[in-house]
């Protein structure tokens, strides 16, 4: 498949699957799952047409991992970057002494005033690394790498989540665990 056709096919998925489901009338169960059946017909009303090997193929490719099938391939969800209140039955976990978040120079300033906020997310994405970080934060402009001092936070009752393409995710990032590189 033609890679500007596997990114629209993406970028429809994360769309259905993570944020508006309901542009295609697809109901997503508490987990945010979706029958892979009734995502490619309702995908298909809306001139989005894939073959169960295209969609296999987006899954394995994406870059960022974003989505993942059930076991038996019958199912289909975004494994974080939901703006819809779905459970992903994250288990807490503990993060390493140091994650990084990319942003754009633009948010740097208010960051360092009122930390990092989930926004219309459900939480806050970490890196575990800084060129991860870097490429997520090229994405809104000139990006500045914050080094975030997780196991402090940890330590003080913060939890973190880990998500299947190992994001790491928490609720909020108090400006005081954050230095800029």
């Amino acid at each position: 498949m033609a890679e500007p056709e596997k990114k629209k096919i993406s970028k429809f998925l994360s769309l259905v699957l993570r944020h508006q489901p309901e542009t295609i009338d697809l109901i997503l169960d508490e987990n945010g799952w979706a029958n892979v059946d009734e995502l490619r017909e309702k995908c298909s009303k809306h001139k989005i047409d894939f073959t169960l090997e295209e969609l296999n193929e987006v899954v394995e490719t994406n870059d960022k991992k974003r989505f993942i099938f059930n076991e038996d391939k019958t199912k289909i969800r975004a494994n974080q970057g939901h703006s819809i209140d779905i459970d992903l039955a994250l288990k807490p976990q503990q993060p390493p002494e140091f994650l990084y978040h990319g942003t754009a120079h633009s948010n740097v300033e208010s960051i360092l005033e009122k930390g990092i906020e989930k926004r219309n997310r459900q939480h806050v994405h970490l890196s575990l690394d800084k060129e991860t970080a870097t490429k997520v934060g090229m994405r809104h402009g000139k990006p500045i790498i914050l080094t975030i001092r997780t196991e402090k936070m940890f330590e003080d009752g913060i939890l973190f989540y880990l998500s299947e393409n190992n994001v790491w995710l928490t609720d909020f990032v108090d400006s005081k665990y954050i230095s800029k590189l």
